[in-house]
């Protein structure tokens, strides 16, 4: 039976070579009218080429390329074939990104202050409050002048953060205090991702913290036009926040106030936590979601105003008023926020299918979409590199590639109203599921690869809450925003208010539920682009041809984890952990706890936080460790930086370890036997990772080595630092 089926004439060529062939060309000529959707691809490619690079790229290579995709483009229009339009064109805008990528590092480029300076004084304008570190209130200041610092090498804005209880002062107020500032941090390990690049993007140059409370000062001067402006919207920003803490109350009202205006200093840590586990972070980002119902919500109510309106319906396009609105709402919404990138992004997502409402054009599409990617990338090609920006469009394309394979329902005549009512509410449980599953597969690589967490329970939390979000807080939240300043918002505040009491509810319950979490390590680095290609090639082609996407979409996880190392080191040689089974052993629970806790989570390990915990594989004192017979691995470190060691102290260490990590001072002259590294090798090479190799031998991996040398690394062993 099966020969003579291998042997009919219709079956027999698609089981051949020439038949698979001639089936995948007859596939690829269908995409054809869909290769303008891969432009921002070749865009958003060329510019990741760029910040991938080791080096810096001189600036006329950089011109050249730009010249040149410039050039493609034009002969382009002139190309006989399909083909070779397309090939001329993603070539084009694959040097482009390139091009503008490097544009826009030098267009923001500011002074970078020098690593280990003493304290200095400070005088500023507070621009912005930020969201809370591990350390305390966070400030974002446009210096005007720091001590022993000349005005050329001044950075644009530095980020301080204060003391815990310390006032915190108002975006506008001009201060005086006393700070450590330094660079940028490097990664927390090798290969992790660099916090340093995206402060250099926001002309940031210098972090530090506060040695006291910030005192206010009259400058001399006033603030540039645009700076003033810019502390103008934060006030208010502010003000608006504070109105709505005092309103709602510190845990409801903290919320409340991040999702409105962006400001996250009154958002309690345990929320948090709470949040992530359950998978609902992304509701205090400004973000898509914001967006999306803030712009659909204004252009549905005026929508439905002029529809009830039937002089204005017969003579205005309401469709367009309301695009309008929607517009307009997007803009208002994107100041009052902040405008940070990530709601910058998503106001331009929103504006562009607005725009294309108003000129006749599918507003939710692949098209629109890849407009919009064509805008961001041009405006911010650092926003390749971001989580937020690859997570944004992996999903938006997979849901509107969702949105495209969706069946269209037979619109039946009358049918009772109860029957209606149930086929629309099955229709959106099932929509409503297919979203939240849809999106959650295409930004799941991502959050593997850069959070290293697994919300277990988040597809649930995200169906329970998106209704809550979508008809109750959102709604709230902007008719109370608009309605605050003319003391007329407090009804919409608190519906909003009691939304976001259920959904904190959802996420505690979920949170606390068995296995609310799992932490994954980090695939191989080449995993992440190999997914975000296969995924867009899934969301972008039709047919049949479509699933060839799917080994590269699942290769994050799929791919096997290398080898974990055996110890980590921070920075400055400060903190310590030790690989023991799936747990990382923190020499200092408290110190450099943050990157600590990204390095374990990127390795798939769970870090001890407690000393209790640390004490059974280290013997410690206020100034050094050193192992105990328990310690899977015999390294020893010291940390003082201002006082001798007890005598004896340091040739024990030396006696015990087989690594010694000296963050100050030289080893004792007879100490020969184990690995040493000082304040020099970490000054050079950043974090490291400490491995052993098959005979036994130490092998070093130093983050400054995966950086290179770029404008956002000098500092740490960058050149040109200071």
């Amino acid at each position: 039976m099966t020969a003579e089926l291998l042997q009919t004439p219709e079956v027999a060529p698609a089981l051949t070579d020439r038949g698979l062939l001639t089936w995948f060309r007859r596939e690829l000529s269908r995409q054809a009218p869909r290769w303008p959707l891969w432009s921002p691809v070749a865009l958003g490619l060329g510019a990741a080429s760029y910040f991938a690079l080791p080096g810096e790229p001189q600036s006329l290579l950089a011109v050249a390329l730009g010249l040149t995709g410039l050039g493609l483009l034009v002969a382009g229009r002139f190309a006989a074939h399909r083909w070779a339009v397309a090939i001329l064109t993603l070539v084009a805008c694959g040097l482009i990104g390139f091009a503008v990528a490097k544009a826009r590092t030098e267009r923001v480029a500011t002074p970078i202050a020098s690593a280990d300076t003493p304290p200095v004084r400070v005088i500023g304008w507070v621009v912005d409050v930020g969201s809370p570190g591990q350390g305390g209130q966070r400030l974002l200041v446009a210096p005007i002048a720091i001590e022993g610092v000349p005005a050329d090498n001044t950075p644009g804005r530095i980020r301080v953060t204060l003391r815990a209880g310390t006032a915190v002062p108002p975006p506008g107020e001009a201060i005086d205090l006393l700070a450590k500032i330094g660079p940028p941090p490097p990664p927390a390990a090798p290969g992790s991702y660099d916090f340093a690049r995206d402060a250099y993007f926001e002309s940031i140059g210098g972090v530090g913290f506060a040695l006291g409370a910030p005192q206010g000062v009259r400058p001399t001067n006033s603030a540039p036009t645009r700076l003033r402006l810019t502390m103008q919207v934060n006030r208010l920003r502010w003000n608006l926040a504070v109105r709505i803490v005092e309103l709602l109350g510190p845990e409801t009202g903290g919320l409340a106030a991040a999702m409105t205006s962006g400001v996250e200093a009154f958002v309690p840590r345990e929320q948090v936590d709470a949040l992530r586990a359950a998978g609902l972070a992304h509701i205090i980002s400004i973000s898509g979601l914001h967006m999306a119902i803030v712009g659909g919500f204004a252009f549905a109510g005026v929508r439905l105003a002029v529809a009830a309106w039937p002089w204005l319906t017969l003579r205005a396009p309401g469709k367009k008023i309301a695009a309008v609105f929607g517009l307009a709402a997007v803009g208002g919404y994107l100041a009052i926020s902040g405008a940070s990138p990530p709601a910058e992004r998503a106001a331009i997502t929103a504006a562009v299918a607005f725009v294309a409402i108003l000129v006749d054009r599918q507003a939710i599409s692949l098209r629109a979409l890849a407009m919009a990617a064509i805008v961001i990338i041009l405006l911010q090609p650092e926003a390749v590199t971001e989580p937020g920006f690859q997570m944004s469009f992996a999903a938006t394309a997979a849901l509107v590639a969702l949105a495209e394979a969706w069946p269209r329902p037979i619109r039946e005549i009358s049918v009772p109203f109860v029957i209606r009512a149930l086929q629309a509410a099955r229709t959106w449980i099932f929509a409503g599921g297919a979203i939240s599953l849809v999106a959650g597969l295409a930004t799941g690589p991502f959050a593997v690869q850069h959070f290293n967490r697994v919300a277990v329970w988040g597809l649930a939390a995200n169906l329970l809450v998106e209704p809550i979000s979508t008809l109750l807080i959102m709604p709230g939240l902007a008719i109370g925003a608009i309605l605050t300043p003319f003391e007329l918002g407090e009804a919409p505040l608190r519906a909003a208010g009691f939304g976001i009491s259920l959904m904190t509810q959802v996420a505690t319950q979920i949170a606390n539920a068995p296995m609310a979490q799992m932490t994954v390590a980090s695939a191989p680095a080449w995993t992440l682009p190999a997914a975000f290609l296969g995924i867009l090639w899934i969301c972008l082609t039709r047919g049949p041809i479509r699933w060839l996407g799917l080994p590269l979409a699942l290769s994050v996880n799929l791919a096997p984890r290398p080898a974990a190392p055996v110890a980590w080191i921070s920075a400055d040689g400060a903190a310590v952990a030790v690989r023991a089974d799936q747990t990382a052993v923190l020499m200092r629970p408290d110190v450099k706890r943050f990157g600590a806790e990204l390095w374990a989570r990127r390795r798939g390990l769970e870090p001890t936080l407690t000393e209790a915990e640390r004490n059974g594989f280290f013997q410690c004192d206020a100034w050094s460790c050193g192992p105990t017979a328990h310690a899977p691995l015999k390294i020893a470190a010291t940390w003082n930086v201002s006082r001798p060691l007890k005598t004896g102290r340091l040739e024990a260490l030396c006696a015990d370890a087989d690594i010694l990590v000296l963050r100050a001072g030289r080893a004792p002259g007879r100490c020969v036997g184990p690995l040493i590294l000082t304040q020099a090798d970490f000054a050079r090479g950043g974090s490291a990772e400490i491995f052993r190799t098959e005979k036994g031998a130490w092998r070093l991996a130093w983050s400054q080595d995966l950086r290179g040398h770029r404008p956002w690394t000098w500092g740490y062993g960058g050149e040109g630092a200071g």
